[in-house]
């Protein structure tokens, strides 16, 4: 199993973003006794599924892409079950800048991306179509080796 985990400069305002925006919710909170957010360690997952972490500024090798002119170094993808148009206009007046509108992928999957208020890179996808590998190598002109 891996776990991706975020960094956010304000990470106890991330948290309730990430759940008005693009419904996760939080399923593990960890405080200092100080209630510094920079410590904090949080767990969401998105309808009862997965895993991603969510924390503060805790070491000087941690860093937002709010930080470094909103540069990402990876993102996220988050595959739903349904109403991945409904996801995007959600996210969207949540205040995410949608980099891309919904579309459907020469793979079988519709897909949208936005980045979230620190510059965090975002992709959601919904399975529409099942393809064999050979119709998705027609359809996207490419090579695909696969141990599907």
């Amino acid at each position: 199993m891996f776990t991706p985990s975020l960094f956010y400069e304000r990470p106890m305002a991330a948290l309730k973003w990430l759940e008005q925006a693009f419904g996760f919710e939080v399923t593990m909170l960890v405080e200092t006794p100080e209630a510094d957010e920079h410590y904090i360690h949080a767990e969401l997952a998105y309808a009862g599924k997965g895993r991603l972490i969510v924390g503060g500024i805790w070491a000087d090798w941690v860093k937002s892409p709010l930080s470094i002119g909103k540069c990402n170094t990876q993102s996220v993808q988050v595959e739903l079950a349904s109403g991945l148009d409904a996801h995007c206009e959600r996210a969207r007046k949540a205040g995410a800048v949608v980099t891309q509108e919904p579309q459907e992928q020469f793979y079988g999957a519709r897909t949208y991306r936005c980045v979230d208020p620190e510059g965090h890179q975002w992709t959601f996808s919904q399975h529409v179509k099942k393809l064999s590998i050979a119709e998705m190598e027609q359809a996207g002109g490419v090579t695909i080796k696969a141990s599907l």
